[in-house]
């Protein structure tokens, strides 16, 4: 290789030289009267010209010349100059075009109205300049890095790839309009979450389009298909007034118009009142300890983590007992949330009287009367004052006026008795809401996940404020029960924080589609790998003395890198949807900016109705309400404890 190297750049420099030979013959042959004054010529230079010029190379005044030029030409094709980089080739060519255009243009020089010797230097000088910048000009050519890397400085079109173009409609598909860059083409696509039992999760940082390009549609489109279902809105009336107007709009469709009922702690007018520990769906004492385990656990979010530790066992054991007292107590006429707070406010010696007295709770609350009955204050007041302080948040006349009545069910998906519910929080006051409606959302929860009701979707937006129990499980069997599941959540750390690690990755693992947003950190790494990869083009340069060496591959790569969810714009949204096996979806992924139709979504949000008011309520209603309740469980007491008193076979129950 390096011979065949060597012959070639012989034969180059040759014809160069044979390029300057030929040259100098013209000007020898055109200029030979000021030669002859230089005396600068001989016989033996005559006969060769003479033997030259029977060959026809001077017949005309620029064959010679153009002669000379092309073997110039020729000589350069093969230069391999040191390359340099963000050299431009309209360098090079300045130099050639130039040089090329002094070198023709000499011959003007003729014409001047010199001397024979003084025309030829001067045609002399002039060609000779042009054929050097001709020279200088090629070599710089061969100095340029004809190759050329892609612009792409991000490599956004590597990563690129195709999407699902076609719109996959069923009888209970979410489908969203988007558009998404192939290469260097802007194609329509859709994202078709055509199997939403599977679960779907909505992630993306505050601002990112969650309800806005995703949440909302999931409401209206379920209520166009005619679901019943459960909306958890975070910052009421958001999305509730969303739910209100796409009820008012679609409810014509089901087959049982569902009635539509609201949960506002801020606004009781607008506000039915709702028993989530209603006697009826209080079957056995698991659903009791559910309930309380539901409600301190939403209390004392930290406890999610301690669950199994003695204290905070103790604690749920303790509220366990309370409500399921009040469930057996009257045939549960007294079984909701503030008679449970205001019972538990009682002296030990009296509440753990009373309780004793129903036998399906003996075994509860019988650790708590033996440490009281042995003098053990300080480890009872662990046992029982951590779940009396943390319910005590929960006394308020608001609060108490919702929990306290019934307008309604939570078997919202009863055939019979469709419903569409909201339940809203309050940022400001979430953690003390949260609770309540975690209570709310688990005891909903465990009625609509049964087999034969009506189709239900439920909504839970910003998730993590809210504990619920179990929601593996619900998502493991929801697809069966016809059970849609659409969480919101701004980052996967905020779940882990909530929920803790073990139960955050098992949601993040279990559902079956993804829409996620701009995130950052560990959530964008770990979406990014479940995304997967797609083939894309390499190529590197390297640049030496005399060559340059490109080399051009293909490799597997993250179609979505971690940093570009992290710059994702508010709109744009990354993820993976499941298929169903009459309704295949082979490419899954998507990447791309959701299409809303920003006028029309105004136009139709400016004719929103607000929601409705219920019933009017002033304060004196409320207060009125809370000292009954007060009232309620003072009567309980004294007619229990003057049963148990007044009956000898009861009376080894009383705790002294």
């Amino acid at each position: 290789m390096q011979e065949n190297q060597y012959a070639l750049g012989k034969i180059l420099d040759l014809t160069r030289m044979l390029a300057i030979v030929l040259l100098g013959l013209h000007f020898y042959y055109y200029g030979y009267t000021a030669f002859a004054g230089w005396q600068l010529v001989s016989d033996f230079s005559d006969r060769l010209l003479e033997n030259v010029a029977r060959t026809g190379l001077f017949a005309r005044f620029h064959r010679s010349k153009v002669l000379a030029l092309g073997l110039l030409l020729v000589s350069l094709l093969g230069i391999k100059g040191k390359k340099k980089e963000n050299l431009p080739v309209w360098t090079g060519l300045g130099y050639t075009l130039t040089g090329m255009a002094i070198y023709f243009a000499a011959s003007l020089l003729w014409y001047l109205p010199l001397s024979a010797q003084g025309v030829t230097v001067a045609y002399l000088a002039v060609t000779t300049v042009g054929f050097v910048l001709v020279l200088m000009g090629g070599t710089l050519l061969s100095r340029v890095i004809t190759v050329r890397l892609e612009e792409d400085v991000f490599n956004r079109q590597n990563e690129t790839f195709p999407q699902e173009e076609r719109y996959l409609d069923n009888a209970f598909s979410i489908n969203l309009p988007a558009r998404y860059r192939l290469r260097n083409q802007t194609r329509k696509s859709w994202i078709n979450v055509i199997n939403p039992f599977r679960g779907l999760l909505v992630l993306g940082s505050p601002g990112a389009g969650k309800s806005y390009f995703v949440i909302r549609h999931v409401i209206t489109q379920h209520l166009s298909k005619a679901f019943t279902m459960f909306v958890y809105d975070f910052k009421i009336p958001d999305l509730s007034v969303v739910a209100y107007n796409a009820f008012l709009r679609y409810r014509h469709r089901y087959a049982k118009p569902p009635a539509f009922y609201t949960i506002h702690f801020d606004d009781l007018s607008r506000s039915h009142r709702c028993n989530p520990l209603e006697a009826e769906g209080m079957l056995d004492l698991t659903d009791a300890a559910e309930s309380s385990r539901t409600i301190l656990l939403g209390l004392n979010r930290e406890w999610i983590r301690r669950q199994g530790d003695f204290f905070v066992e103790s604690a749920i054991n303790f509220l366990t007992a309370v409500i399921w007292f009040l469930r057996k107590f009257g045939h549960g006429r007294y079984c909701t949330l503030p008679h449970a707070i205001e019972l538990m406010q009682l002296e030990y010696g009296k509440l753990f009287t009373i309780l004793r007295a129903e036998k399906e709770i003996e075994v509860l609350i019988n650790p708590f009367v033996t440490a009281y009955r042995n003098g053990a204050m300080e480890q009872l007041e662990g046992q029982v004052a951590s779940a009396k302080i943390a319910l005590a948040r929960l006394s308020s006349p608001q609060l108490y006026y919702v929990l306290s009545g019934r307008d309604f069910t939570l078997d919202i998906n009863n055939p019979d008795q469709p419903k569409i519910v909201c339940m809203g929080n309050n940022p400001q006051k979430s953690q003390i809401y949260g609770a309540v409606l975690s209570l709310y959302v688990n005891r909903l929860v465990k009625l609509v996940n049964q087999k034969g009701k009506a189709k239900c979707s439920l909504v839970l937006d910003e998730f993590p404020t809210i504990y619920l129990n179990h929601i593996d499980g619900l998502l493991a069997t929801a697809r069966s029960n016809q059970v849609a599941t659409t969480l919101g959540l701004q980052d996967f750390s905020q779940l882990r924080k909530d929920y803790g690690r073990e139960q955050a990755e098992v949601i993040m693992n279990i559902t079956g589609n993804l829409i996620a947003g701009q995130v950052t950190g560990d959530t964008a790494k770990q979406l990014s790998e479940r995304l997967g990869k797609v083939m894309q083009d390499r190529t590197s340069l390297s640049v030496n003395r005399t060559d340059t060496s490109v080399s051009k591959s293909k490799q597997y790569d993250y179609a979505i890198p971690a940093s570009r969810m992290a710059t994702l714009s508010s709109g744009e949204f990354v993820g993976l949807v499941a298929d169903n096996p009459d309704q295949k979806i082979d490419r899954k992924a998507f990447h791309g900016a959701i299409v809303n139709d920003h006028r029309a979504l105004k136009r139709e949000e400016a004719a929103y109705q607000p929601l409705p008011v219920i019933r009017p309520v002033d304060d004196a209603q409320v207060q009125a309400n809370y000292l009954r309740i007060k009232e309620e469980i003072q009567d309980l007491v004294d007619s229990e404890l003057e049963r148990i008193l007044q009956d000898p076979g009861l009376a080894h129950l009383v705790v002294k």
